[in-house]
């Protein structure tokens, strides 16, 4: 048996009962047990293996990024250049279009001038089937001369002038005329004048319609009219009469907010009903106390700009304006009125 003992432990019985019964201390316990352990690995060659894998997982993971870098250049040159290839397709397009709008707007503007004779616009619209009864445009008061031919309140007044002129022209009774800061509205004697000098140099003096112009909560300003004229054969002609009616953003907010203080305090007293206050009523005093709905609005600018326009009379108007367009001119107005012949109103159906 202890033969058996010493050649599987390698230990004396000696050595090991004194191991058993720790009658040894540490150090030679250790050194005692130290030949039958493994041997120490070698730090240097696991560092070194450390460092061959982190290595390779560092030279994997820049391959992969510098793989994507390389997709992801060559996909943002592709994006860039498409971007820029579509954005040139469109500039040509829009110049191109621009240009071409420009030059038949000159030609059209050529071969069917007006000549300032109320019978060339008569013969232009004489082919329409209806005419709008209200006729409503839009203008704008300009400091510079880019968008109308004089700046200032002069350009401005020359242009309703001309708008004026054009309508009464055309066979057309009602104008209103919108300009956002309502600046005509505190020179209406010197517009009424300016109106129908206008008037005068197309029409003649003995032919010229009668005027009036008006403008919301202010009076009206027509002065008395010219005696029919008197025929060769004694009979009396009625001249044409034209309505301009001049109108400012404040005409919608501050009509909103009087009708809306005049029904309340109407109700206090009792003079109307809650019930009697509905759409029909606010209609017909919104139209007393600024217009009816125009059949008609025409925009002299590039886009649709309604620059705070009364919302309420814009219900069933037909809108024209003309892209790349800038400023009044002749071929807007005939080509509003060719367009507005042109629409069915439906009415809901």
């Amino acid at each position: 048996m202890p033969s058996i003992a010493i050649a599987a432990t390698g230990l004396t019985p000696a050595e090991e009962a004194a191991f058993r019964r720790k009658q040894l201390s540490v150090r030679e316990r250790e050194e005692l047990v130290k030949p039958f352990l493994p041997s120490e690995p070698d730090s240097s060659s696991e560092n070194a293996a450390s460092k061959a894998a982190a290595r390779h997982r560092r030279t994997a993971q820049n391959a992969k990024l510098n793989k994507k870098k390389k997709h992801g250049y060559f996909k943002s040159l592709l994006f860039f250049a498409t971007y820029h290839f579509i954005a040139l397709l469109f500039s040509i397009f829009f110049r191109f279009r621009r240009a071409f709008r420009l030059v038949y707007t000159k030609l059209i503007s050529l071969l069917r001038y007006h000549h300032r004779t109320p019978e060339f616009i008569a013969l232009d619209v004489s082919q329409l089937n209806k005419l709008p009864k209200h006729l409503s445009v839009i203008v704008e008061l300009n400091n510079d001369d880019e968008q109308q031919g004089n700046a200032g309140l002069e350009g401005l007044v020359n242009d309703v002038c001309e708008i004026a002129a054009w309508a009464s022209s055309a066979g057309i009774t009602f104008l209103s005329v919108y300009e956002r800061s309502g600046v005509l509205k505190n020179y209406l004697p010197q517009t009424h004048t300016s109106i129908e000098s206008t008037l005068e140099s197309y029409f003649g003096p003995t032919r010229k319609p009668t005027l009036s112009l008006r403008a919301p909560h202010l009076s009206s300003y027509s002065p008395p009219t010219t005696p029919p004229q008197t025929s060769t054969n004694g009979a009396h002609t009625e001249r044409q009469h034209l309505t301009v009616l001049l109108l400012s953003e404040h005409d919608g907010r501050d009509t909103i907010v009087d009708l809306t203080r005049t029904l309340a305090e109407m109700a206090q007293r009792g003079d109307v009903r809650r019930e009697q206050i509905n759409q029909d009523l606010v209609d017909a005093q919104l139209s007393d106390h600024v217009s009816s709905e125009p059949d008609l609005l025409i925009l002299f600018s590039p886009t649709v700009q309604l620059k705070g326009y009364p919302p309420w009379q814009l219900r069933l108007t037909e809108i024209f304006h003309l892209p790349d367009n800038r400023g009044v001119n002749y071929q807007v107005f005939i080509r509003a009125l060719y367009n507005y012949a042109k629409v069915e109103m439906r009415l809901g159906r």
